[in-house]
């Protein structure tokens, strides 16, 4: 589990194909003191585990899933990534709850600037859509974001220069793809209320559900 709060971003220095998934040498900004082999590590927002190394070098292993379904599979020998290690029992939740499991790979529409702050629009595929809530939140490769502005599966972000200067993010322009994953807490709500039976909903839920099966 992540907070989507980055701790350093790293640089990868090295890709090796690996039985149809890859393995990254990366090298953190900041030293990782206490980088122990089998740790949870956020690399652009993605889970992965560490295979070995220290905190100055590590590898880490991509399954063939997880390159489908991220980014992962664009890195390239000098390529910079946000890095956050797992949340330990009685650490502060600074930004939201993050599992690090990507729900879909967005893009970066625009960038524009008002004052000191710098806007983002994002592109989000169209299973993120319903999870795109209104001062909500969102993990963008993996730093934790508050939703505004959104429709039609495009949302705005506001990022402040401290979020600018401690991540990648900075570095994207439009076009950039970019992982996505959605706040847990609605996912689970969304799942709950799917599983609730038809004649238990109220009269207008079950109007909504008969319009959804005709499309």
């Amino acid at each position: 589990m992540f907070t989507g709060i980055i701790q350093t971003t790293g640089r990868v220095e090295r890709v090796t194909s690996r039985g149809g998934g890859s393995r990254l040498t990366l090298a953190p900004t900041r030293r990782l003191s206490r980088l122990i082999l089998g740790e949870s590590i956020a690399v652009d927002g993605a889970c992965l585990t560490v295979t070995s190394g220290n905190g100055k070098h590590f590898t880490v292993d991509i399954s063939p899933e997880t390159l489908r379904r991220t980014t992962a599979g664009a890195l390239s020998r000098g390529s910079r990534v946000n890095l956050e290690r797992s949340l330990r029992l009685g650490d502060r939740l600074g930004g939201h709850i993050v599992l690090g499991h990507v729900d879909g790979v967005g893009r970066l529409d625009a960038v524009t600037t008002e004052g000191d702050w710098v806007m983002y629009r994002f592109r989000a595929p169209k299973p993120v859509w319903p999870y795109l809530v209104e001062k909500g939140s969102i993990a963008v490769d993996g730093v934790s974001l508050t939703v505004f502005r959104c429709q039609d599966g495009r949302f705005t972000a506001a990022l402040i220069p401290h979020t600018l200067s401690q991540t990648t993010l900075a570095g994207r322009v439009p076009g950039d793809r970019v992982n996505l994953e959605a706040d847990v807490m609605l996912k689970h709500i969304e799942a709950l209320l799917r599983r609730v039976p038809l004649h238990r909903r109220s009269p207008a839920r079950r109007r909504a559900g008969r319009k959804r099966r005709a499309r």
